[in-house]
């Protein structure tokens, strides 16, 4: 019933629009028309190996979403967009709040994915992971995300554990003119942006700012607290100072509110309560980078940025400073040998204040410091057939002094159309003040009065990885392409919750039994599974792009732990296949649209059932420089769960409607 009620009026529509779109030949021609499969697979990338290379040519699971992927696709955040890539986990909590992983160990936080947005990393050392509400920039300045699949901690380091994520904005003589873009929808309520960029001779730059205000999703229990509001605003230069030198400075800023819904334990009396408020969240940054190229296509690239981060919550609160400075020096040697080596500071200062007695680091003021060494060398064994990438990664942290991430790499292109390729490589997860530093108290009955309490005990020591891989890639036809990469890996000291002996305590004269946790390194185990991503353009004005990824976990305790909660929970909080089709078309000059049907299978942990849906997304251009666009997300159910709520019941996400217009001079 509801796909014959939907697929209906959308083909009469699309019949209507596509006889009007022919009447008006003074658009440009489409994009799809003018980009083979071919030209997709050598786009660019930097993040394998910070040195542009063709996204075809690299030994390791790279995926590309490029800007015309995120405007076709109608997404209007970071995490939106994750969802086109293969094998990357990616579920809405509720209005505010995104749970991403790749390849499993799927979390709040994205553990283990280390995340850079233009080199920047927004890797959180406090809670081991990344704050995805507040990572955020101007979509229609994004110039690709490129999101690596398996560990990449040889030249990215501490925390590229399970993969890197990275997005890279345009040049800023790439965003010339005035954007402004205004919309608005039944969960999106209010969505603005406005962008200027100019320039003169080799100097370069734009400003912009964006606003969102965003309703909650729907709650079984009607408490709607995930409502939130946000203003960021930018800017970007880049300066060409000599042929051979450019420097650009980049900067954001960011301040907002988004709801919450937090359980706060009190031991005087002892009680436990749910609040529902507002957590208030600010920042910025502002990063410099100069890059001077040598003879023969070598470089020197140096880097540095500041990030500050304030976040104040019902239960916690961080105010912190990091400060970053990265040397790349890439050498093209003889014979198409390319060597690479790189330096890196970084050091965090953090002040964690007490906001209830419950939650406390100790101490509330600490500064995390990263030193890392890095070198890579990719050997030409056979001329444009067969390399042999070999590197690896030197580390020094503040939380478990100091490790090595070495990798070895095989590229092999029997014929110009097709290429193999295979990895093993170690990383390494560093501990973070959650697990250090932080008591955290809650009750568990109050007649009698009994709490858990759980601790760290200055010896977690980092998380380790080692990962192999194979892969192969094909362009079967003019109009048909295969990506296919699979992996096995093998996990070591991960995480985990060591009961103790109970205690008995007097608290201002009540007496409390404490069921005592520390955090240890006891869990261990594997992962495994496959990515298949295929390309179809059957016509010029038609593309089709799918994707399935299986995965499969198994987790245990190791013989010292005393942890039996953990490896089932890690198990069954991951999707075990996912499946994605998008489709492209454009009908006629100026019009264009796009459907996309996505499966998830079951997380059995927080109860989520399997669930299926679809989003389309309609674009009209009426005239020059104005684009008209309704967007349909979740359209298959009026909502549906993707991942666990704590506290509380399952938050559902719900279908969404929205129409924005865009102007563009």
């Amino acid at each position: 019933m509801v796909k014959s009620s939907v697929r209906t009026p959308a083909f009469l529509l699309l019949s209507v629009i596509s006889i009007y779109a022919q009447q008006t030949p003074d658009e440009p021609e489409s994009r799809l028309k003018g980009l083979s499969l071919e030209q997709l697979g050598n786009v660019e990338v930097t993040t394998v190996s910070k040195t542009p290379m063709k996204a075809s040519q690299t030994s390791a699971a790279v995926f590309v979403i490029t800007q015309e992927d995120i405007r076709r696709s109608g997404v209007r955040s970071l995490p939106e967009a994750l969802r086109l890539a293969p094998g990357v986990d990616v579920a809405q909590i509720d209005s505010v709040k995104w749970a991403i992983g790749i390849r499993g160990f799927e979390s709040r936080l994205s553990r283990s994915v280390l995340v850079l947005i233009d080199g920047r990393s927004v890797y959180s050392p406090l809670f081991h992971g990344v704050y995805w509400e507040v990572q955020d920039t101007l979509l229609e300045d994004i110039d690709r995300i490129e999101v690596i699949r398996g560990p990449g901690g040889t030249i990215w380091g501490a925390n590229a554990v399970n993969g890197v994520i990275n997005i890279i904005t345009k040049h800023s003589r790439d965003t010339k003119g005035t954007l402004v873009s205004l919309g608005g929808g039944s969960v999106e309520q209010g969505l603005g942006s406005v962008r200027y960029g100019d320039g003169k001779g080799n100097f370069n730059y734009r400003v912009y700012a964006k606003g969102i205000d965003q309703a909650p999703e729907f709650h079984y229990d009607n408490r709607p607290f995930d409502d939130w509001r946000r203003m960021q605003g930018g800017f970007r230069t880049d300066w060409d100072i000599d042929r051979n030198s450019s420097l650009t400075v980049q900067g954001d800023i960011y301040k907002g509110v988004s709801g919450e819904s937090v359980r706060q334990t009190s031991l005087n009396p002892p009680s436990s309560v749910v609040l529902d408020q507002n957590a208030e969240l600010s920042g910025g940054n502002i990063l410099t980078r100069w890059i001077h190229t040598l003879h023969n296509g070598s470089d020197i690239q140096i880097q540095a940025y500041y990030d500050r981060v304030n976040r104040l919550q019902a239960t916690q609160a961080e105010y912190r400073d990091t400060f970053d400075i990265d040397f790349v020096h890439h050498l093209r040697l003889a014979r198409g040998q390319d060597f690479i080596y790189g330096l890196q500071a970084r050091e965090s200062p953090a002040h964690v204040p007490a906001i209830v007695p419950t939650y406390v680091f100790t101490p509330d003021n600490r500064t995390d410091q990263v030193y890392t060494a890095y070198a890579q060398d990719s050997l030409p064994l056979l001329p444009d057939r067969l390399t042999l990438t070999l590197g690896t990664k030197l580390l020094h942290s503040s939380f478990s002094g100091f490790d090595v991430e070495p990798s070895a790499r095989i590229f092999w292109t029997p014929t110009s159309r097709q290429s193999f390729w295979g990895g093993v490589t170690r990383a390494v997860r560093t501990p973070s003040d959650i697990e250090d530093t932080l008591t955290n108290t809650v009750l568990q009955s109050t007649n009698p009065a009994v709490v858990t309490r759980t601790s760290g005990d200055g010896r977690f020591t980092a998380e380790t990885l080692l990962g192999y891989e194979l892969g192969y890639r094909s362009l079967i036809s003019r109009t048909v392409s295969l990506d296919i990469a699979t992996f096995y890996n093998r996990y070591n000291h991960l995480l985990s919750l060591e009961p103790g002996a109970p205690v008995s305590e007097v608290d201002a004269g009540v007496p409390v039994t404490v069921d005592p946790f520390e955090n240890g390194n006891g869990i261990m185990g594997s992962t495994k599974g496959f990515e298949i991503t295929p390309n179809w353009k059957p016509a010029d004005w038609w593309r089709l792009q799918g994707s399935f990824s299986f995965l499969t976990m198994d987790m245990q305790k190791s013989s010292a732990s005393g942890d039996t909660t953990t490896p089932p929970a890690l198990t069954a909080s991951s999707p075990r296949r996912q499946a994605r089709i998008q489709s492209y078309f454009d009908v006629g000059r100026n019009i264009d649209f796009s459907i996309a049907w996505r499966y998830v299978s079951a997380l059995p942990f927080y109860a989520v059932p399997a669930y299926q849906t679809a989003d389309v997304q309609f674009a009209w251009r009426p005239m020059a420089h104005v684009e008209l666009s309704v967007t349909g997300q979740n359209l298959m159910q009026p909502h549906h769960a993707e991942f666990g709520v704590d506290p509380g019941p399952l938050v559902g996400i719900k279908r969404n409607i929205f129409a924005s217009v865009t102007f563009r001079k």
